[in-house]
């Protein structure tokens, strides 16, 4: 058993599982059904949050035109950041349960204004990537129905724009519905769906690999796609790592559901680290193989064409599976649904919790009486990357692009702000142990300031039109508009709600908090 000794010197006992409305943690559970997943249940819902296939065909292309032949370096250095912040939610974890996480975690160590930023960086982030998760959902199905009738017309009813984000409300209120009934019914399903993936996907793989030296475009494997000195600019790492982040991001959902997580204090902790490591190593896997069937030529199936950019898979699955193409079609198609339906878990539950501390409107804390979920707060979050998609599509000459860079930019905010305030929030023990050390001031602070350094160059750099799709508002390119707007926006409502209420901005419902000591088991 852990001892805490807080500023004022009361020591305070911590028995497995109390943290939530402890007085000394000043958190409060908030009604959600506790134990219901197991380690395994909360990596699967990791898994299926990053979606490694949908992640792969949206983001190889754009990366490997950051990165070239560097790609699989780059997808090492976004490793390094993502590993080192998940150990900083490890941390604040153990200490603080909470399915508020960055929200309820920076608002201890900072106070409630930068915690509220927090919490909005990780909204907006969610916000946009269930937006574009249903942008590849829509392609797919049509792409998936067009192979299945053997009809090429069907697919091509995905660029009917109206048709495009009618399909998008569908999927949207699906993902809805079903994480609307809790999440019995959420395993349920991503069972199913992150086992075709997977599977798929390691088909994919051995396939590419047995046939790699029958393509035009092959290239044999070298140890210099690991060399990070080939990469001419500091811009294409920082911009490489931006897109790579992307690719991991998701497994912070872990941390979400840790209250409702049998032993949620110790095994969202563990399923995080342990669900980013997974995915790394099939990320590798996957984008060797793919170099070096198609290489990196801007031509035909080249890696660097363009028209391949949007859904690699698109154009490798019928050259590299043959006949087997459709189920790379269903794959992405499942992977994107289930990333879309889990997704919600995580702006949900940071609704409710924000809402149950008093810093968003009071119907945001409302649970289904008949499921003990985020009713309101999911039905909100549906409503809301609909209408994001909706608009996009108008406004954007490359949706899947310019949102994949602009989310670069919200998780680099909000993963960062998380890291450094689990270094500050731990402070006055980091000194304590070559542990307490590591783990809660090097790592969170290498990692935290690694992602702010991302965050500040890609931000530069998305001011020009020319960056991302080439779309631009007033001049300002649509990335930065996006990314750093978004932000801006944040703070001007997060003003609006210090006045109408108060309490939390005053830190009446969750204080800041600096454990002096903290031995752990």
């Amino acid at each position: 058993m852990s001892q805490t000794f807080h500023q004022g010197g009361t020591a305070t006992g911590n028995p497995q599982g109390a943290a939530v409305g402890s007085p000394a943690h000043n958190i409060s559970g908030k009604g959600l059904k506790t134990g219901q997943l197991g380690l395994l249940a909360v990596v699967v819902l990791g898994i299926s949050t990053i979606a490694p296939a949908y992640t792969l065909t949206s983001a190889l292309g754009p990366t490997i035109n950051e990165a070239g032949l560097q790609l699989p370096v780059i997808f090492l250095i976004g490793f390094i950041p993502m590993i080192l912040v998940s150990l900083a939610y490890r941390e604040l974890n153990a200490d603080s349960p909470d399915s508020g996480t960055t929200f309820t975690w920076v608002t201890k160590a900072f106070g409630p204004w930068v915690g509220w930023m927090g919490g909005w960086g990780l909204l907006a982030a969610n916000i946009i990537v269930l937006s574009n998760l249903a942008a590849v959902a829509v392609d797919f199905f049509y792409l998936f129905l067009s192979q299945l009738f053997g009809s090429p017309e069907i697919a091509e009813l995905a660029a009917n724009k109206p048709l495009n984000v009618a399909t998008c409300f569908v999927f949207v209120a699906l993902a809805v519905w079903v994480s609307y009934r809790g999440l019995h019914t959420t395993k349920i399903v991503q069972y199913g769906l992150v086992g075709f993936q997977l599977l798929a996907l390691g088909l994919f793989v051995a396939m590419a690999f047995a046939n790699w030296s029958t393509s035009e475009t092959a290239i044999p494997f070298s140890w210099e796609w690991f060399d990070v000195t080939r990469i001419e600019t500091f811009g294409q790492i920082a911009a490489g790592i931006s897109l790579s982040i992307f690719v991991y991001w998701g497994w912070d959902v872990c941390l979400t559901v840790n209250e409702e997580t049998a032993n949620g204090k110790k095994t969202s902790g563990i399923a995080g680290t342990l669900t980013a490591v997974v995915v790394l190593g099939i990320y590798l896997l996957v984008s060797i193989a793919t170099m070096m069937f198609a290489g990196v030529g801007d031509t035909g199936i080249g890696l660097n064409n363009e028209e391949n950019h949007g859904n690699i898979f698109t154009a490798l699955a019928s050259p590299v599976m043959g006949p087997f193409a459709i189920l790379m079609s269903l794959a992405v198609l499942s992977s994107s649904a289930a990333s879309l339906q889990s997704t919600f878990m995580s702006p949900s539950r940071s609704l409710l919790a924000m809402a149950h501390y008093g810093a968003m409107p009071k119907p945001f804390s409302r649970l289904s009486k008949r499921f003990s979920t985020p009713g309101f707060a999911t039905i909100a979050a549906g409503v809301l990357s609909a209408g994001f998609y909706a608009v996009m599509h108008v406004i954007s000459e490359n949706v899947l692009n310019d949102t994949i860079l602009a989310l670069g930019l919200m998780i680099c905010f909000y993963y960062g702000l998380t890291a450094i305030a689990c270094a500050w929030y731990f402070r006055q023990s980091v000194f304590s142990s070559i542990r307490n050390f590591l783990l809660r001031l090097a790592c969170p602070l290498a990692g935290g300031i690694g992602l702010f350094v991302v965050f500040g160059q890609t931000a530069v750099d998305s001011l020009a039109p020319e960056f991302g799709s080439g779309s631009e508002v007033f001049g300002i390119g649509l990335v930065f508009v996006l990314g750093v707007g978004i932000l801006a926006m944040g703070a001007v409502f997060m003003v609006v709600m210090s006045r109408l209420r108060p309490g939390f901005f005053q830190g009446e419902t969750i204080r800041k908090d600096t454990p002096a000591l903290v031995v752990p088991e």
